[in-house]
């Protein structure tokens, strides 16, 4: 791939994280237990709300699907020491 003199390309790495959604309020806080213990996600800009099975959970859906205690996927990327959120995946 060539690059024109002077541009920049930029590689964004997107990671996927998975455990137990502790605390959750919406476009605010949203902690997993995983593993390594608690981690605290950021928002991103748009945030994107599936099941495994691929369906999107609309806004009206998110307050009834999205629950503490349930086991969720994070999909993020990491800007400086947070991890900020594109897409969290719930169970059907």
């Amino acid at each position: 791939m060539r690059q024109a003199a002077g541009s920049t390309q930029t590689t964004v790495k997107t990671t996927t994280s998975t455990g137990t959604l502790t605390e959750y309020v919406p476009g605010t806080t949203f902690i997993v237990k995983e593993e390594t213990g608690p981690v605290t996600y950021r928002y991103g800009k748009e945030v994107v709300y599936v099941t495994k099975s691929g369906k999107v959970i609309t806004q009206d859906m998110l307050n009834a699907r999205v629950r503490v205690g349930n086991p969720v996927s994070v999909q993020y990327i990491t800007d400086g020491d947070n991890r900020v959120i594109s897409r969290v995946v719930i169970d059907d």
